[in-house]
């Protein structure tokens, strides 16, 4: 066997490997494993830094960019995270620095070490229950986050927009879910920081709940959306091209009908009978309003579209199978090359 090092911020003792992430709450874990899995089938065991310290390491693998000493090493990066969350993974100067560079970002795909790859999806999925059988109206489902810099595309502020409009129009229409929405958003001037220590406040003495809507955290986002009948899924930001991650396929995944903002090239990936498109309309009365004239029929077709789209090639560029066969076959491949690489297979 040799060896290989996975650097994931915040992870080590195998922690991303690990059946459920006690790092990062909620964080699937299921990837990450298949891939350990498919370079153990190479000979390569693949280890946090930790795990691996006195052993010669064949490569190191990045999950997100983040700064790294020119060892010699061969090293390789999966670049996932929102560019505008994650700045390195849009530095042409800093990919550049990597064997191979696996990204969904059609901005750096002209550079020559870079994979098309996109974000990828456990693609399992049960019979749905039907529109009757969903006593949800509508979920939202994501964690209390914003940018610290404002943003002309922001889609967190989105997120805010939709949830205030159900919590003043139309509550009985709409669950809040995820983390940290027991306390207001957050906040980075000096005023929305004087406005945020206010409501909590208001929070501790008197019980006020930031946003009423709010349900709970929940583990299991699947128990949610196959109660639900739509599920707002926003990005956190609109656009680049091809950011499309898992909140649309989790909502699919449960037989929801997704309102989906997000990636500009979206039709050039998921067929516009499968979901609700958020750029058709100018505000949320817009979205509820044509939500209420859907009944069990015109859901009916939906469901049969995230089917028949779930079933499809088209669809499997998204899967987890695809993302980690991809990334394990140009890594061996390139590996093989290296007069350095042998294997006691």
């Amino acid at each position: 066997m040799i060896y290989a090092n996975v650097h994931a911020a915040g992870h080590a003792n195998n922690s991303m490997f690990a059946e459920e992430d006690a790092v990062h709450r909620f964080n699937p874990t299921y990837t990450p494993r298949l891939l350990r899995a498919a370079f153990h089938e190479h000979g390569i065991e693949l280890n946090t830094p930790d795990i691996n310290q006195g052993r010669d390491i064949v490569f190191d693998l990045f999950f997100e960019g983040h700064e790294f000493a020119d060892d010699g090493t061969p090293k390789y990066l999966i670049a996932q995270e929102n560019p505008y969350i994650n700045h390195l993974n849009a530095n042409r100067e800093y990919c550049l620095r990597f064997r191979k560079v696996f990204a969904w970002d059609k901005r750096l795909h002209d550079l020559p070490n870079v994979v098309p790859i996109m974000v990828p999806n456990r693609l399992v999925f049960d019979s749905f229950p039907t529109f009757a059988e969903r006593d949800i109206f509508s979920c939202l489902i994501n964690a209390n986050k914003a940018f610290r810099e404002p943003l002309p595309n922001d889609l967190y502020q989105e997120r805010i927009k939709t949830i205030r409009w159900y919590e003043r129009h139309a509550p009985q229409y709409f669950e809040l879910y995820g983390l940290g929405w027991q306390k207001p958003a957050p906040a980075f001037t000096p005023w929305s920081k004087l406005k945020r220590s206010a409501s909590s406040l208001r929070t501790k003495a008197f019980g006020h709940k930031p946003f009423p809507s709010w349900r709970g955290e929940v583990q299991d986002k699947a128990a949610v959306m196959r109660r639900s009948k739509f599920a707002y899924c926003f990005e956190n930001t609109l656009g680049p091209d091809n950011y499309i991650t898992e909140k649309i396929f989790d909502s699919f995944l449960s037989g929801c009908v997704p309102v989906y903002w997000g990636a500009e090239n979206v039709l050039e990936h998921i067929p516009e009978d499968c979901f609700i498109d958020r750029r058709d309309f100018e505000g949320t009365a817009g979205v509820h309003h044509h939500l209420l004239q859907i009944g069990s029929e015109r859901y009916a077709s939906y469901q049969k579209a995230i089917t028949n789209y779930l079933h499809s090639d088209q669809a499997q560029r998204f899967s987890a199978g695809q993302f980690v066969s991809r990334i394990a076959e140009h890594i061996m491949q390139d590996l093989k090359q290296h007069p350095d690489y042998e294997t006691d297979q």
